[in-house]
């Protein structure tokens, strides 16, 4: 049992490996355990056994695997990422447990199967059981389907998708295994439990005893509707709510909606195969069927038939066949044939389905034409055929034809369209049979139930029977008022009989009819007070009050049609009731009037009407006034009182007085009583007679506007006009059409018939009278409101001039909203005047176009022409195409009949030839306007073939293609193209251009839609696979289109559609819908409908929330009359906001006002930063371009929504360039107050901004500059910092525009740029500028040049990038330029630079052709031969730019340059304090004394500016710190430190030493920056600096001491900042690398060690920040390298002494503890490390402090004494050397003194000898100066640029000098004797007294303290040293001797030497007080 301990001991997931069974068993064991346990469904837990569970289930072990089923059923059910293993896990499943003897086995893989498909992986579980179908093991089949089924009866049909079970059915029953066949059985009864009878046809061909076997069993399924058992994870509510249900007994109610979905959920045809017949058609069969003998069409109509009996065929193209059939059904004499033409389409047509539908407009006809026929069985057959084909289109499309036919004088085709018709309508709901439907058909109808033929007769009762019966009798009644009683009865008795195809689908209201006799509603309206509205609509408004909010329609959409639909009678002020359309009256005569105005009218008034005096008729006419305001309506006599008025002299009343109230009552008796149009015809001639009068005229208008309210509108002004323009007065004329005009803007515009106008108007505009004219074209404006573009059409033929005022007037109307109807709404009465809402809202619009005279062009279309379209040559093509188009230009307007011209358009679609195609889609444009919305019928011939052009190649074809789509979009609406699966096809085709243009377009069209086909769901699948398309524009349209269809199909749908994806896309898609979700839109509103003309609740919706708004224009109209203030206020607000009226229909709960308060840019956190990295991870397009994509304008809307506002971002993206003016202005104004808001979408509007660049239009582009200048000046002020991001998407637009040919933008763009350099670095702004001199606009590069001049002139040469020499080059090359401005500019900006740099100019240009350096060598000797007119200029331009910086930015915002001349604007207004005094002086040495001697003179000429100049002169501000800042001054360290970093750095890498010195300066001066670099890094930093130090090249150049000097103070900084494990570190291996290099320079590693004896020094302080264990291993290695033997043999003492000084130092701060951190080192016999260590720790313990410092210092002090011997004369000459030079001659001189003050008896003569007389006197001079210097003030301050900080680091540093040397011993075991011995020496020969050693305190005391690094300006320190001096002033004189020695060979010999301490008391009193006294 070895083994089994082995194993037992290892972790569950290896042992489920093991080779083992037992161990697996075992493992499977624990497993199973393991997993129950696991609480936490994502637990990383599960992971491990990703890979295993397939072993799980398939080990060849059976015990084992029975173990291992029921652990992988745990962790199936348990484990989040279970559905991982799917694939491999069932498919395991089906090959290797299903075909196990062991019962529980094939249970167990069958509960894992089932566990999958409950955990959402279905699919691949469905997929792997079908696979197991073909395997050749019976058990294995018997076992999946006996799964599939047990899926199938537990989830449903909704889950288990049954198609491809179905598929394999009939195989499954012709197997050889009883077994197989008997399962199968099971699973077809389970199937048929779920579909039914769809699972019949499938089944058909199985044989025949089995079929009776099933047809018995399915008998015995029992008829509830099944129900799904067990639920997804995602279904838990369902689920839940399952199990109430059960709790309460079995069947609630409750599930039933879901379950019905279920059941007619599945149609035998989609469980079918398609079959493809058009290739098996018989190869002669076109021939054939044109056959003269009718066998042989027989033979081929009988091949066809038995081809199209497959219940579903493939799609395909049928226009060849159906053309044929199409033929021999409406031309062949023999009747059989034509049945079975007829026979072959209807088999056509049910396999096609909707596919058919493209065919169906042409075959109806011929099919209704021919049931002329008599014979039972052709009618049938052509019944069969046409309700066949009705299923392929709906009802709207083949309206036409139906109602062609209609009128046909033969009785049986009227019989049998009727008869069809009434089938039709059984397929309908209420919403696919329109008002607009049903008024044609029913007007159809009425005819035939009048009709001679009873047979006739009874089709048509049937066919309105069953109209009622789907539309119900609101919608249909009004079309039945002149039906007589019996007819009417016959109807409703029809009706009751019809049963509908859609059962219940008309909702309730159905139902509830038939037992209401006065059913007035349909079921849209079934409110409660539905059904009694006709009764007590006027008594009750209460209930009333809902209906329109009921309404599926949303708000009214207009006041006539509001009332119509809501209010039944409400409103009727006692008329009789809501059938009543308008009262009619018989004319009365003269006589009955008089009779009934007597009874009303006081006796004196009736005798005074016709007085001759005026004045009696006056009192007449108020009486008359007085008794018409108090009759109640009921009693008023109004065509009475009408008559009585017009009495002689009526209207010839001479006295306006009179007449003026006379037209008062007649407005008066219009409101008041119930006025007829008899009425208002006894009136009306006399109004309009007046209406022209200048005292009377506002009365006649008043009045007829009264009368228009009581008799509707349309018909009064047909009345008003009619008469106005049969008489000659232009007066009346002209008012008569302003009263129009007016009226139409109060009473809306429903009802009015446009062709009754037009023609008066046409007479107006043609009328000599200018006032008529001017009246007609602002009646035109009016109607265009309402109209729209439609209107022009009437008055296309009208002369130019004409026509131009007439589009000028419409072009002042576009954009406006109609005003909202205030008048007409509540005498409107009844179900809807003459045709219901729906109608009147269409009317407006369509009928517009209805009117037009359409001309039938169907017999020009002649064979001839098409088969020239068909032509092989394609000249004759084109010219068959020509003849179309001027076919087309004549007609205009033509009716739907055009022929055979939509094939041979549909051909020539895919011509060979581009040209062809084009002007093909240019004919459908045309034929789209021509026809109008009658090209509806044509969508699926023609328009779709046009949406297959989008797929090609050419971009200007698949323009053309885009444009004709939308054109015909337009007339026709969306649903005809997204119903069917035609474009689902379309997109199914792998052609990117053709998926990118049509997602495109569905984007763009989608989002208007109210609701959608179904058919949309099928483009779906397509649209996915889009998303993962190869093409990325492709996926990008797929992105953008994706929300609006969720918007239509919803987030379910959609996600369940992605069940059929792969894993890995699934994932991808579910998150893109996710994200899609977020940006879903919402549906339009309602009112969509009317969008462009105004929306009957338009007025309330903008002060109401939408869900009051319906109910409240419901109430509006309740009311007896309209309330005014209401109305009016509307109307006002309307005009105050409608500018965007557009905007108020889509969105009518937002006020207008409050959606333009608020701030305009949204603050996002983190949004900017987003979107840097979606463009890092280029998860979106980057932003570059030549000219912007539409898909950059794109993505910029998308990122921009969430954080602009979105009524301003709707201006920013607006196509009419004076929006974006306004968006500009607004930006502007909220720039001050929204700083963060701007600053946080910064790159989004400077990416907007560069889009403005591109734009045509000059007022846009100054305006743009102007808010950049202001942009730029605010971000400056804050101090921000342009990301690199922004700057790269903003500065190349911006430079582009630098080349404008305009001076003034040009001029802007240079001051913009100048600006720029505030915030963002100077020499990244110099490589933008530089790609802009590659342009090829010449002004550009000129500009650009100058630009660069510019730059270099005031930042210096530093700004050149990459290096100087690059960027001269590159300028260099354009002085060679074609163009005359290139090269001057050219040649100015190096004339520049060279003035910045002098000579080295034309070493960094290199080689240029003798030519171009010619002309420079010119240009620069001219620049200096005017000495007097540089400065000048110099000295106009700089104090302007001084000027500018002192009054900052404050200064710039009012924009200084804007004023000056062009060439100061070229200047910088730029930089910080200091850059500026620095270049100041420069620009003024030439000049200094003139400018002070004679103020006078430039004070008259530039007063200001010199005022500012003398003072910066004389301020002493030589300060010379900005040397250790960035070199660009504008940089606050912690404005932006990420962008400020990636500054420093990229000039750490310049090619200028100064440069980069500077900038690694500036690195180390911040400690936590410092810290990060790595010893190897500073490794080769430290050594890139040390060989620079000792480069002899770099004391050559002109500043070479300085750079050296920079250096110098750099390695200190670096050696005091950085992280001191790691410099220590790489000290220490540098020092190996020098010591191992034979070509390393001695000098090299002994810089190297006084870098470290530097480190040595600060290691007391250090110390415990350092990482000893890693310092030691480095030394053992360095040990290991270099052992003792070998280091003795260097030549130089140092290194050894280096080592030992480090460890000594390292041992006596550590202690004992040093010996616990050698960890690190592995083998530590490898070195002698440990064995020193040992050594020193043990001479240290031995030593007392006193003693060991003694050591030290003569140890120390004999190092020195040896060195100087051996290289005294190096030292010597390195001194002598730097007093040579310019730079470093006091640090030499200083070093000189020091030299000789420690070797007294050094020998300098022989250096002195051989130099001037005068340099020997300088030197002893300069001796003398520092000698006098140090004894008076004790203390030197460096002659470098240190600044106070570093001296006082300088300071304490030579302090610690002596306390780190300490125990400098050799190593050899020496008594303190020895040392006291050799000290006494050297205090003699320092001419120091032998105290005894006792009197003074020991050494370390006093230096072993840390001086404080402020030491050199403390004053309680001096204090302290004072009182130390007194005690003391010995060892002090010794010190100072030690301090120095160490000194001399201190770092880089120009580190500032310390304070020499050993000045006298005195002094140091003296410089106490001194610095007391400044103090105070």
């Amino acid at each position: 049992m070895a083994d089994d301990s082995e194993w037992m001991k290892l972790p569950i997931d290896q042992k489920c490996e093991h080779k083992l069974w037992k161990a697996r068993l075992n493992g499977y064991e624990e497993a199973f355990k393991l997993f129950q346990k696991i609480a936490d469904e994502k637990s990383p837990e599960w992971s491990k056994y990703l890979g295993l569970i397939k072993k799980f289930v398939t080990d060849s072990n059976a015990v084992a695997q029975l173990k291992g089923l029921e652990a992988a059923l745990v962790y199936v059910e348990n484990a989040y990422v279970a559905g991982k293993t799917t694939g491999e896990v069932a498919s395991g499943v089906v090959n290797k447990v299903f075909n196990q003897p062991k019962a529980r086995a094939k249970e167990l893989g069958l509960d894992i199967c089932l566990m999958y498909i409950e955990i959402e992986k279905g699919e691949a579980v469905q997929e792997e059981l079908l696979k197991g179908l073909d395997n050749k093991n019976p058990k294995i089949i018997v076992a999946c389907i006996e799964t599939l089924r047990k899926a199938l009866s537990e989830f449903g049909s909704k889950i288990i998708s049954l198609k491809p079970i179905i598929k394999v059915l009939p195989k499954l029953f012709e197997s050889r295994e009883k077994a197989v066949r008997d399962e199968a059985k099971l699973l077809a009864v389970e199937i048929y439990r779920w579909i039914r009878d769809a699972l019949r046809p499938p089944l058909q061909n199985i044989n025949s005893v089995q079929l009776k076997e099933l047809e018995e069993e399915w008998v015995k399924v029992s008829s509830a509707a099944p129900k799904q058992t067990r639920f997804l994870r995602s279904q838990q509510e369902l689920k839940a709510k399952f199990e109430q249900q059960q709790a309460a007994g079995g069947d609630a109610d409750g599930g039933d909606d879901d379950e019905e979905e279920t059941v007619p959920q599945v149609d035998a045809y989609e469980l079918l195969e398609a079959v493809e017949i058009l290739s098996k058609l018989p190869k002669d069969f076109y021939e054939k069927i044109e056959a003269k003998k009718w066998q042989e069409r027989k033979e081929a109509l009988e091949a066809v038939e038995l081809l199209v009996k497959n219940p579903k065929l493939e799609s395909g193209d049928y226009a060849d066949l159906v053309k044929v059939l199409k033929k021999v059904v409406g031309k062949d004499t023999n009747v059989m044939l034509v049945a079975l033409a007829a026979k072959c389409l209807a088999g056509l047509a049910a396999g096609l389905r909707k596919k058919f539908g493209q065919y169906a407009v042409h075959v109806v006809p011929t099919i209704l034409e021919k049931f002329k026929e008599k014979k039972p069985q052709v009618v049938q057959a052509l019944q069969e055929a046409i309700d066949a084909i009705f299923l392929t289109t709906t009802l709207q499309n083949i309206s036409e034809d139906v109602l062609a036919v209609m009128d046909n004088k033969n009785p049986t085709i009227k019989q049998q369209t009727s008869l069809f018709i009434a089938r039709s309508f059984r397929h309908c709901t209420p919403s696919t049979l329109p008002k607009s439907l049903l008024k044609p058909f029913c007007a159809a109808l009425l005819k035939h139930i009048n009709d001679s033929a009873p047979e006739v007769r009874d089709a048509g009762f049937e066919a309105l029977g069953t109209a009622l019966k789907v539309a119900g009798e609101k919608a249909v009644n009004p079309f039945l008022a002149d039906v007589d009683k019996l007819k009417l009865d016959r109807i409703k008795e029809c009706a009751e009989k019809v049963e509908l195809v859609y059962g219940k689908k008309t909702g309730g209201a159905a139902e509830k009819k038939e037992g209401k006799p006065l059913a007035g509603k349909t079921p849209a309206l079934s409110g409660p007070g539905g059904d009694k509205e006709t009764k007590d609509g006027a008594t009750k408004p209460g209930p009333l009050k809902k209906a329109p909010a009921v309404k599926s329609g949303g708000p009214p959409k207009k006041g006539k049609p509001a009332a119509a639909a809501g209010m039944g009678g409400a409103g009727a002020k006692g008329k009789k009731g809501p059938e009543t359309k308008e009262i009619f009256e018989s004319e009365l005569s003269i006589e009955v009037c008089e009779e009934k105005a007597a009874a009303v009218l006081p006796a004196s008034c009736i005798q005074q009407l016709d007085s001759g005096n005026w004045k009696e008729r006056l009192a007449c006419m108020e009486e008359f006034q007085k008794a018409v305001e108090l009759m109640e309506r009921s009693e008023m006599p109004c065509q009475a009182l009408v008559r009585m008025l017009a009495k002689k002299p009526g209207w010839k009343e001479t006295n306006f007085q009179v007449m003026q109230m006379k037209l008062h009552v007649v407005a008066l008796i219009a409101q008041k009583g119930n006025f007829s149009k008899t009425s208002a015809q006894v009136v009306l001639d006399g109004l309009v007679d007046k209406v022209g009068d200048v005292k009377c005229g506002s009365n006649a208008k008043e009045a007829m506007t009264a009368i228009a309210e009581a008799c509707q509108l349309p018909w009064t002004a047909e009345q008003v006009v009619a008469m106005a323009f049969s008489q000659k007065n232009p007066k009346n004329q002209s008012e008569t059409l302003n009263w129009l005009s007016n009226a139409i803007k109060e009473f809306g515009f429903s009802g009015l018939n446009i062709k009754a106008f037009i023609s008066n108007v046409k007479t107006a505009l043609a009328a000599t009278n200018p006032a008529v004219r001017t009246s007609a074209i602002t009646l035109l404006g009016v109607m265009y409101l309402y109209v729209g573009p439609p209107l022009r059409m009437f008055f296309e033929d009208e002369k130019p001039a004409l026509l131009s005022q007439i589009d000028a007037e419409f072009e002042k109307m576009q954009g406006q909203t109609a005003p909202v109807p205030t008048r007409g709404i509540s005498r409107h009465v009844g179900g809807g005047g003459d045709d219901g809402e729906e109608e009147e809202q269409e009317e407006v619009g369509n009928d517009v176009v209805d009117l037009l005279p359409r001309t039938d062009i169907g017999d020009k279309i002649t064979a001839e022409l098409v088969s020239k379209i068909g032509d092989k040559n394609w000249k004759i093509r084109k010219e068959g195409l020509d003849e179309v188009t001027s076919i087309i230009n004549d007609a205009k307007f033509i009716q739907p009949n055009i022929g055979e011209l939509p094939a041979a358009l549909k051909s020539r679609l895919n011509d060979s030839n581009k040209i062809l195609v084009q002007q093909t889609l240019s004919i459908l444009q045309q034929l789209a306007t021509a026809m109008g919305p009658n090209i509806k019928q044509h969508v699926k011939n023609l328009g779709i073939p046009v949406i297959t052009v989008l797929g090609d190649s050419k971009n200007n074809v698949r323009a053309a293609a885009l444009a004709t789509v939308n054109a015909w979009a337009e007339q026709t609406g969306m649903k005809e193209w997204l119903e069917g699966e035609d474009l689902s096809e379309e997109l199914k085709k792998e052609n990117p251009f053709l998926r990118q243009e049509l997602l495109g377009w569905l984007a763009e069209k989608l989002p208007t839609l109210r609701s959608v086909p179904s058919d949309l769901l099928l483009c779906v699948p397509h649209l996915y696979s889009c998303l993962e398309d190869r093409n990325g524009d492709v996926r990008k349209k797929a992105q953008d289109a994706l929300p609006f269809f969720m918007m239509h199909l919803g987030f379910e749908k959609m996600a369940k559609a992605t069940g059929k994806l792969k894993p890995t896309s699934k994932d991808q898609v579910l998150a893109m819908l996710e994200k899609a979700k977020a940006n879903m839109p919402a549906k339009p509103a309602p009112p969509a409908k009317a969008s462009s003309r105004v929306v009957g609740g338009a007025a309330p919706a903008k002060f109401q929330p939408v869900s009051a708004l319906a109910e409240d224009s419901g109430s509006n109209t309740m009311e007896s009359k309209p309330d005014p203030k209401k109305g009016k206020a509307g109307g006002a607000s309307s005009k105050a906001k409608g500018v965007q009226g557009k905007k108020v229909l889509s969105k009518p709960n937002l006020k207008e006002d409050d959606d333009k308060s608020g701030p305009i840019f949204i603050i996002v956190p983190n949004g900017k930063e987003q979107r840097m990295k979606d463009e890092k991870g280029l998860k979106v397009l980057k932003w570059n371009f030549t000219t912007p994509r539409d898909e950059y304008i794109e993505q910029l809307k998308t990122q921009m929504s969430s954080c602009v506002a979105k009524w301003l971002q709707d201006e920013m993206f607006h196509a009419d360039f004076q929006h974006h003016n306004k968006a500009l202005a607004v930006m502007i104004e909220h720039l001050e107050s929204e700083k963060d808001g701007v600053i946080s979408c910064l790159d989004l509007i400077l990416k907007w901004l560069t889009l403005r660049f591109f734009d045509t239009n000059t007022s846009v582009l100054m305006k743009t500059l102007e808010y950049l200048k202001l942009l730029f000046n605010l971000l400056s002020q804050e101090e921000y910092h342009l990301t690199e991001n922004e700057a790269s998407s903003f500065i190349p637009y911006l430079i582009l525009k630098v080349g404008e040919p305009k001076d003034v933008i040009r001029k802007d763009v240079r001051a913009i740029l100048n600006r720029m350099c505030l915030i963002y670095p100077a020499s990244k702004m110099f490589t933008f500028i530089m790609e802009g001199t590659k342009s090829k606009n010449s002004k550009q590069r000129a500009e650009c040049l100058e630009e660069l001049g510019c730059l270099v002139e005031s930042y210096g040469m530093n700004v050149c990038q990459p290096t100087p020499g690059k960027a001269l080059k590159e300028m260099a090359t354009h002085i060679g330029d074609r163009d005359n401005t290139v090269r001057n500019a050219a040649l100015n900006t190096i004339v520049t630079v060279y003035n910045v740099h002098g000579d080295q100019v034309f070493k960094l240009i290199g080689n240029l052709s003798e030519k171009d350096m010619s002309m420079l060598e010119e240009r620069i000797k001219r620049s200096a031969k005017r000495p007097s007119a540089a400065p000048a200029r110099q000295a106009e331009e700089k104090p302007q730019r001084t000027q500018n910086i002192s009054a900052n930015a404050s200064m710039l915002r009012k924009g200084p340059t804007e004023d000056m001349s062009s060439k100061l604007n070229q200047n910088r207004n730029m930089g910080s304090h200091s850059e500026a005094m620095h270049t100041v002086p420069r620009e003024f040495q030439l000049d200094l004394d003139e400018i002070e001697n004679d103020n006078g003179t430039v004070r008259c000429e530039m007063p200001a500016l010199v005022q500012h100049k003398l003072d910066d002169i004389f301020e002493p501000v030589l300060i010379p710190e900005p040397k250790i800042r960035a070199v660009s001054p504008h940089f606050d360290m912690h404005s932006n430190t990420a962008s400020t970093i990636n500054f420093v750095i990229s000039q750490v890498a310049s090619g200028d030493i100064n440069t980069s010195v500077q900038a690694l300066a500036q690195l180390f001066q911040i400690e936590s920056l410092a810290r990060e670099a790595s010893t190897g890094v500073l490794k080769d930093l430290m050594h890139g600096l040390i060989t620079l130090m000792l480069d002899s090249r770099v004391e050559d150049l002109e500043e070479g001491e300085q750079v050296i000097r920079s250096v110098n103070l750099l390695v200190v900084k670096v050696l005091e900042k950085s992280d001191q494990t790691n410099i220590l570190s790489a000290l220490l291996v540098l020092l190996q690398d020098s010591l191992l290099a034979t070509a390393s320079s001695p000098k090299f590693s002994e810089l190297v060690m006084k870098c470290l004896w530097r480190m040595v020094r600060l290691l007391p302080e250090t110390i415990n920040s350092i990482n000893l264990d890693r310092i030691l291993l480095d030394i053992h290695i360095f040990m290991k390298v270099f052992p003792k033997e070998k280091l003795k043999q260097c030549k130089s003492e140092f290194p050894i002494r280096t080592l030992k000084t480090l460890l000594h130092t390292l041992c006596k701060l550590k202690g004992p503890k040093i010996l616990d951190h050698l960890t690190m080192i592995d083998n530590k016999n490898e070195s002698e490390l440990e064995a020193h260590l040992c050594r020193v720790m043990k001479h240290s313990m031995d030593q007392t402090g006193s003693k060991a410092d003694k050591d030290t210092e003569k140890g120390a002090s004999r190092i020195e004494e040896k060195a100087s011997k051996a290289k005294v004369n190096d030292i010597l000459a390195e001194i002598f050397k730097k007093i040579g030079s310019k730079e470093n001659t006091k640090e030499g001189l200083a070093e000189l003194y020091e030299y000789k003050k420690k070797y007294s008896d050094a020998d300098i003569e022989p250096f002195l000898k051989n130099s001037s007389q005068f340099f020997q006197s300088y030197v002893e001079r300069g001796l003398r100066l520092i000698e006098t210097e140090r004894e008076g003030k004790g203390r030197i301050a460096a002659s470098t640029g240190i600044s106070p900080q570093m001296e006082g680091t300088c300071v304490p540093a030579s302090t610690h000098t002596v306390s780190s040397s300490i125990g400098n011993t050799n190593g050899e075991e020496v008594g303190p004797s020895v040392y006291l011995e050799r000290l006494k020496i050297l205090r003699q020969r320092c001419g120091l007294d032998n105290a005894k050693q006792e009197d003074r305190p020991p050494l370390t005391s006093l230096l072993s303290k840390p001086a404080l690094p402020t030491v050199a300006s403390s004053t309680d320190m001096l204090h302290s040293k004072l009182s130390q001096l007194r005690e003391s002033r010995e060892q002090y004189q010794h010190l100072d001797l030690d301090s120095n020695q160490t000194h001399s060979s201190g770092i880089g010999t120009t580190l500032a030497s310390p304070s020499s301490a050993a000045a006298n008391i005195d002094d140091l009193k003296k410089r106490l007080e001194r610095i007391k006294s400044s103090r105070k």
